[in-house]
């Protein structure tokens, strides 16, 4: 566990940075405010490439190349579309890294097996061509709070997920 005391979006930069990686978002629910966080840190543009807020199905597919079927079969908030996103933020952007966020920020829009707080994040990685070692990976969280209080965990959790990749 780390000792450093400075905000999550700092550290992750700083492991960016060092790493020599880049990294480029997909965000529903957060709506642009994890690229929001990593901009608040001078010299971002070394390591953040760009942000999408795809909200809609259309922008999650038009932007992203998640497949009409994944949504069509699991909606939005789900981990398969969770990870579709981080993949399709990677992969368009030519990035290191792909991070993206999924869920229902709240206060309408839960139900009993997607209450609202619940998010999927995804980060998707870049291997080098030919070892294999591309991948993506989503975890399911669930934070209380207003809508503002949720967005701001689930960004902050986001930026901490890929952090834990990079260590």
């Amino acid at each position: 566990m780390s000792t450093d005391t400075s905000p999550i979006e700092e550290q992750l930069g700083d492991a960016l940075r060092n790493a020599d990686a880049t990294i480029a978002t997909a965000e529903s629910c957060t709506g642009g405010l994890i690229g929001s966080l990593l901009t608040d840190v001078s010299g971002s543009s070394d390591y953040f490439d760009r942000g999408f807020v795809t909200y809609s199905y259309d922008a999650k597919m038009e932007q992203l190349g998640v497949s009409r079927e994944m949504l069509d079969k699991h909606g939005a908030v789900s981990e398969p579309v969770g990870q579709q996103m981080a993949r399709g933020a990677r992969d368009v952007s030519g990035t290191t890294w792909g991070l993206a966020t999924t869920g229902i920020a709240g206060p309408t829009g839960g139900t009993p097996e997607k209450p609202v707080g619940t998010v999927f994040i995804g980060v998707a990685y870049t291997g080098e061509w030919g070892t294999g070692d591309s991948y993506a990976t989503v975890e399911r969280y669930e934070f209380g709070g207003s809508r503002g209080e949720i967005k701001e965990k689930i960004a902050r959790q986001a930026l901490a997920d890929v952090l834990s990749e990079l260590r």
